[in-house]
């Protein structure tokens, strides 16, 4: 069956990149010349999905301002001869269809993507976190496509994107611990853990901020008790499919893929260098401003 609705959970509050966002949500943050968020949705909408729903919270109004069609910007912007601009605005004329729900209290990943369940109904779908960036090279099937194609030929419960990282780093992220490699960078998964000590992460491989989910996801998202935190942890509900036998399979990011995790000062400052120096019309000028400043 063909793959058509995602998710993109943008609820979460972005402490960590306070006071920035204190009045906007972190996934509007610029990175070059776009805000995260509409990274990914055009990474989405170059996968051929069709319907996006947007699990939302308090202060995150502006992202579905961001994606309305604002016909009196674009009229003042006609009427002042700014053509290179409207040509930035495109995004607008996407090709997919929006929703929006709030998730009124912060109970978790498992909880957001809970919230999709009468829109994705009994279909598979991805889920896309809102503040992670995926740069893929322009040849070859995407992340996006090649997941749904495991997903799709594996008929699997769950397939996720998968990164190897510093293992210093792996207690942000859930961890993974693969089997044998079915070729192609596609791997069974046999454990996941939800942000371990160092000492007991089972790799340093880990969940790469994209998914896709056949219905039984919201059976185990049921079954998926709080962490010590009062939270429903994606993971944790990944975890039990695999407990009850479910497939569940892993895609392995390209040497060319990386991921931007824009969940801190770090991360997030790195993503708008990159991101600014690959500009076609500032690129250029950047580089030699940061010549000659370093």
């Amino acid at each position: 069956m063909e793959i058509k609705k995602a998710v993109i959970p943008v609820a979460g509050h972005g402490t960590r990149l306070l006071p920035a966002t204190k009045s906007q949500p972190k996934e509007m943050l610029p990175v070059g010349r776009k805000p995260v968020v509409q990274y990914v949705v055009e990474e989405i909408e170059a996968a051929g999905l069709k319907q996006i729903l947007f699990v939302t919270g308090s202060k995150k109004r502006s992202i579905e301002d961001h994606f309305d069609k604002d016909m009196e910007l674009l009229k003042q912007l006609r009427q002042s001869g700014k053509a290179s601009i409207i040509e930035e605005m495109k995004y607008q004329e996407i090709n997919v269809s929006f929703y929006y729900v709030r998730q009124s209290e912060q109970k978790g990943l498992a909880d957001a993507v809970n919230l999709a369940r009468d829109l994705v109904e009994n279909e598979s779908f991805v889920c896309a976190l809102g503040d992670s960036i995926i740069s893929s090279p322009k040849s070859g099937p995407s992340l996006l496509k090649r997941m749904m194609e495991v997903h799709r030929k594996h008929k699997a419960a769950c397939t996720v994107a998968i990164e190897r990282i510093p293992r210093e780093e792996v207690y942000r992220y859930g961890v993974v611990k693969i089997g044998e490699e079915l070729g192609n960078g596609v791997f069974k998964i046999e454990q996941l853990v939800e942000k371990p000590n160092i000492e007991d992460a089972p790799s340093d491989l880990t969940i790469a901020a994209r998914y896709v989910f056949s219905p039984e996801i919201f059976q185990a998202i049921d079954m998926t008790l709080p962490d010590k935190g009062g939270e429903l942890q994606l993971t944790d509900s990944i975890g039990l499919l695999l407990k009850k036998g479910a497939p569940v399979y892993a895609v392995m990011l390209k040497d060319k893929e990386r991921r931007y995790d824009i969940g801190n000062y770090e991360s997030y400052f790195k993503a708008f260098v990159d991101f600014a120096l690959q500009d076609e019309k500032y690129g250029h000028i950047l580089r030699h401003y940061l010549s000659r400043k370093l």
